[in-house]
């Protein structure tokens, strides 16, 4: 984890913006660590593509130059790639090692041992593509469902770790591809179809994702603006819920926290994705309750229906149901038994660690 402080530095800092389409809000947190090593972006409108919105988080570490720099200029590299508009997957790889390129030969970056990961958003018209380097993540609501926008490079990702293995331990290895480095600019893309269904998304860096699942992280977005909470503001109470209470945790809760909240608003107010998310949430509420109901041997509704079938197989002279292997209690508890979540806490999930951080630099 590193070297930490006594005691952690909650305040935040924390911005907002909107138009017609977005409403977007944002905070960072130092916590535990010594200094704040993260940045990130959010353009509504990029000026050499109007109408084309960017979002980005970057984890640096090291220090924070190399993420600061890629906040400030990697949108930059992505609109002036000739591929741009025609072949947008091309122009975000192409982009990503372009400045990792450029920040490699400016004397004022490349004698420093530092890097960052980067997750950007781009969305232009109805499509979205998302490009991922390292461990920071993108997911989606999308009619109250998780999407998950990117994947974490780890080691422990089988793809990763051959890429790894094949680079023979260098960054710069003239014997391979670019995207074939231990450290890596190369990002893997992901595009979707944005429709009328996109509630929101949720990109932050490893400090929120090491601590809560993806499906965590939506549900708790998704229950603070059904209660009316503005985006920045859940930014806030999600580091604060993610914050480690002290720093004995293996770094679990104790590194820097990004966080950018986005809501597709699709020219309408607010208040109309507020409604959608409560009635989601009072629905989910209700498929709970109804759960554990079903669940409950003291309730009223399964001790009335246990005792009148007791009562008719008593006089059917047949054994009951709940004697029969498939409908014993064992095997109904694992039938209403609610699934296991697609994510898991670090170390507990196919999907968390799924990857390695990887740098820009």
């Amino acid at each position: 984890m590193g070297q930490t402080l006594s005691e952690p530095e909650t305040s935040k800092e924390s911005a907002f913006c909107q138009n017609d389409y977005y409403k977007v809000g944002s905070s960072c947190m130092q916590g535990w660590r010594i200094h704040m090593e993260d940045s990130h972006t959010h353009i509504l409108s990029l000026p050499d593509d109007p109408g084309t919105a960017f979002f980005a988080v970057y984890d640096g570490h090291g220090g924070a130059n190399i993420a600061q720099h890629a906040g400030k200029h990697l949108h930059k590299y992505v609109t002036r790639r000739p591929e741009y508009g025609s072949d947008m997957r091309k122009a975000l790889q192409r982009g990503f090692l372009d400045i990792d390129e450029a920040m490699l030969n400016d004397d004022s970056l490349k004698e420093q041992m530092a890097g960052s990961t980067a997750v950007t958003v781009l969305v232009k018209s109805d499509r979205l593509y998302c490009a991922n380097a390292g461990d920071s993540r993108a997911i989606a609501c999308v009619g109250g469902k998780l999407d998950v926008l990117s994947f974490d490079h780890k080691p422990n990702n089988t793809n990763e770790l051959e890429r790894i293995k094949k680079a023979g331990g260098l960054k710069r290895n003239s014997n391979v591809l670019p995207e074939e480095q231990v450290v890596t600019a190369w990002p893997d893309i992901e595009e979707r179809v944005v429709n009328d269904e996109w509630q929101f998304m949720v990109i932050a860096c490893d400090g929120i994702w090491d601590v809560l699942p993806s499906q965590s992280v939506m549900e708790f977005v998704q229950a603070e603006i059904a209660q009316g909470i503005y985006p920045q503001n859940i930014c806030e109470n999600l580091m604060t819920r993610c914050l480690a209470p002290d720093c004995q945790m293996g770094g679990i809760g104790g590194d820097n926290m990004t966080v950018i909240i986005v809501c597709f608003l699709h020219g309408r107010p607010y208040e109309d994705l507020v409604n959608k998310c409560k009635e989601q949430v009072a629905e989910m509420n209700r498929k709970m309750e109804a759960m554990f109901i079903d669940n409950d041997p003291q309730s009223p509704a399964t001790s009335a229906s246990s005792k009148d079938s007791a009562t008719e197989n008593e006089d059917e002279n047949v054994p009951s149901p709940l004697t029969s292997p498939e409908h014993s209690p064992k095997a109904s508890s694992e039938k209403t038994k609610p699934p296991k979540g697609q994510d898991g806490a670090a170390g507990q999930s196919s999907e968390e660690d799924t990857s390695e951080e990887l740098d820009l630099k």
